[in-house]
């Protein structure tokens, strides 16, 4: 794993350096953009929408937009002035009980490594921490944003636990919490009774993403049987020429092949049919078929599309 933020907890007067690593991944199967027919990828411009310009990365600000359409423009200079003063911290600001903290609340889970002779320190929260039974309550700056967060031990490490402001959680506003929905009391008993037959103690690799290795098997089957495309290199923009006589001559030699090619091929469709015998012509009149005649043997022995050998 590779560590996405480097701090300090800070435990009253005690320190304790530590690095943080993403604790889960997404297992998802990934895809790109590309076209059928070849595969190539599919690439965005970042077009202005008012000039109509390509926008260079350096050149694109954050907006905030206000209810009158305006926007207010940000810089790095606006950001960096902001007040986080936890910005390399993680700051303990009590210790609660776990069941007190509802798990809406839980947005993104990273485990803490000690760093440097942070070990020693660590180890001691640590224990203490996981002796007491609570959880620790802290506040971090991950990315430019201040977050509240849990600390908990799992596996001996601390896992730190992102989690959401009060104002950010949705109300479950619904209208059938407002209505009398009659439920009868050995409805609720069936129920009860369902659930007590369907108890048992949670083990997570009982279970498996089925949609995700289907979707892979399908991959898997198509690269055996060699259903890929193998997308071209990109094509190069046209750029000035670097000899510019030298591309000149080249286009002129190749529309002179072009041309002799065409020439000939005019000269061939206007060539005569061969005479037909007197023969064939009182066949035609008649409306008959008229017979093949006979061939001479060094004529016949040439190929249909070769014209004879002439002999000295």
């Amino acid at each position: 794993m590779r560590s996405i933020w480097k701090g300090a907890i800070s435990f009253g007067l005690v320190m304790i350096p530590i690095k943080v690593y993403s604790a889960t991944e997404q297992k998802d199967v990934t895809f790109h953009q590309v076209h059928r027919t070849d595969g190539g990828r599919i690439k965005y411009r970042r077009v202005c929408g008012v000039c109509g310009e390509e926008v260079s990365y350096g050149d694109i600000a954050k907006g905030y937009e206000l209810a009158t359409g305006e926007v207010v423009v940000l810089t790095d200079e606006d950001f960096d002035e902001l007040p986080l003063s936890s910005s390399r911290r993680v700051d303990v600001l009590q210790f609660t009980p776990a069941e007190q903290i509802d798990p809406i609340y839980f947005a993104k889970s990273y485990y803490l490594e000690p760093d440097g002779q942070g070990a020693r320190p660590y180890v001691l929260l640590r224990d203490a921490l996981e002796r007491s039974g609570q959880v620790a309550i802290v506040k971090i700056a991950l990315r430019q944003r201040e977050s509240l967060a849990t600390l908990r031990v799992r596996d001996g490490v601390f896992v730190l636990e992102t989690m959401y402001w009060p104002d950010e959680i949705r109300t479950a506003d619904f209208p059938f919490l407002d209505e009398e929905v009659d439920v009868r009391p050995a409805e609720v008993g069936m129920a009860e009774s369902l659930i007590t037959t369907m108890v048992a103690d949670f083990d997570p690799t009982e279970y498996r993403d089925a949609y995700r290795e289907a979707l892979q098997e399908v991959i898997e089957a198509k690269v055996a049987g060699r259903e890929l495309v193998a997308p071209a290199a990109p094509a190069a923009e046209a750029g000035p020429s670097v000899d510019l006589m030298a591309a000149l001559r080249a286009s002129v030699e190749a529309a002179k092949r072009e041309r002799e090619a065409a020439q000939a091929g005019t000269a061939q469709a206007r060539k005569p049919a061969p005479a037909r015998s007197a023969r064939g012509k009182a066949a035609a009149k008649a409306g008959e078929k008229p017979a093949k005649e006979a061939k001479p043997a060094e004529e016949a022995k040439a190929p249909a599309h070769r014209k004879p050998r002439k002999t000295a």
